[in-house]
């Protein structure tokens, strides 16, 4: 966990892969916990620590995670998230694949819940969520290629199942189906920037994350 953005109403951090932004029936420490310390810690704070939860990250994908440090930046990002004022960009390393440098992709996706897994459909279907995405091909290696992907939808395991659904599911993704888990049990899915307006003082933030430390993240960042 890395701070890259802070001040009295909001802090943003990039996560690792592996960990959780919330607790789950795991009992693993959640980086929200993480971050309450290290303000406590910072600040010198007595007593309990104010951080809302905004959004998450699935617990295999790293990259920006914003918090609010106040109840009026808490309900303000809120409302910006869920009438997508707030703009992500992910990238995502997937086998390489035949497929047009850039385009949009518009599915419906149905969720089951048991499995905890979307599925996509080309027309719509009863319980599906219209899902859009677009994206870029970033760079290429010999087997592997990075999209940069612009979420215009907020649906569950979204780029997941629709890079899959197109067939270019993203490395280390076996739910959806990569021939190969990662090392660390990661997937490669980067939460790589995020744009919005501040909801107190009003002034434009933009983020970066800076990729993992693997040799294929490295080499497919800079390779054009």
């Amino acid at each position: 966990m890395k701070v890259v953005y802070e001040d009295n109403h909001i802090i943003i951090v990039n996560k690792c892969s592996g960990e959780i932004v919330q607790g789950d029936k795991t009992g693993d420490k959640p980086l929200c916990d993480i971050v309450k310390e290290y303000i406590k810690e910072k600040y010198n704070k007595p007593g309990n620590v104010f951080l809302g939860v905004v959004h998450r990250l699935d617990r295999p994908v790293s990259g920006l995670v914003v918090f609010a440090k106040t109840s009026k930046a808490l309900s303000r990002l809120n409302d910006m998230f869920r009438t997508g004022d707030v703009h992500k960009t992910y990238w995502a390393i997937t086998k390489r694949s035949d497929i047009a440098p850039e385009g949009t992709l518009t599915d419906w996706l149905t969720r089951n819940e048991r499995q905890n897994k979307s599925y996509a459909h080309s027309k719509e279907v009863p319980g599906a969520k219209k899902a859009v995405l677009k994206y870029k091909v970033h760079s290429v290696s010999d087997n592997y290629m990075l999209l940069e992907i612009t979420l215009l939808t907020g649906r569950h395991h979204q780029i997941r199942c629709q890079l899959a659904h197109m067939g270019c599911p993203i490395k280390g993704d076996l739910k959806y189906g990569a021939p190969r888990s990662n090392p660390d049990g990661s997937i490669s899915l980067h939460s790589r920037r995020i744009e919005f307006v501040h909801p107190v003082s009003k002034e434009p933030i933009c983020v970066e994350a800076e990729v993992p430390a693997d040799k294929l993240w490295q080499l497919l960042k800079v390779k054009e």
